[in-house]
């Protein structure tokens, strides 16, 4: 019988979060947490011979949400930039899980066409003793560059 053991989790401190913007590959050590989650979009489908619903994928959406130290201005100088300008930056995002621990090794993916939606732009907050930020973003298309190896 199979069992999980503990070493095999995935430590949430181990990894690295990479950007390439404009072409400069940038690690991101502030990031605190990533989360990108791939929607599938769904058709209402009725046909006969069959009283209920069904569902056909009719496309897919990229989200994704950012908590990192407030500690650049990084963020929200895109923001400023499209503010001023009209220009809006995409850029890649690369997030390794690689705990040494786990027999389940590491994986590698690349988000592309990552826009920001929203963030931070500025933060004062008297009862918090480390400030933190956040964004929200999209993405068009990822590859799972590395995939965990299976440990059972």
């Amino acid at each position: 019988m199979a069992v999980l053991l503990a070493n095999d989790t995935i430590s949430g401190h181990e990894g690295t979060v990479t950007a390439t913007v404009n072409g400069r590959v940038r690690v991101l050590a502030e990031i605190k947490a990533i989360t990108a989650t791939m929607t599938k979009n769904k058709t209402e489908v009725r046909t006969l011979g069959r009283r209920g619903v069904q569902h056909k994928a009719s496309g897919w959406a990229g989200t994704g949400s950012v908590t990192y130290h407030y500690m650049t201005s990084r963020w929200a100088e895109i923001l400023r930039e499209y503010a001023k300008t009209g220009e809006d930056l995409y850029f890649t995002m690369t997030v390794t899980n690689a705990d040494i621990q786990s027999r389940a090794g590491s994986q590698r993916v690349t988000l592309m066409e990552c826009n920001i939606n929203s963030a931070d732009i500025l933060k004062i907050d008297v009862n918090q003793p480390v400030l933190e930020a956040s964004f929200n973003f999209t993405f068009s298309d990822f590859d799972i560059i590395q995939s965990f190896r299976p440990i059972n």
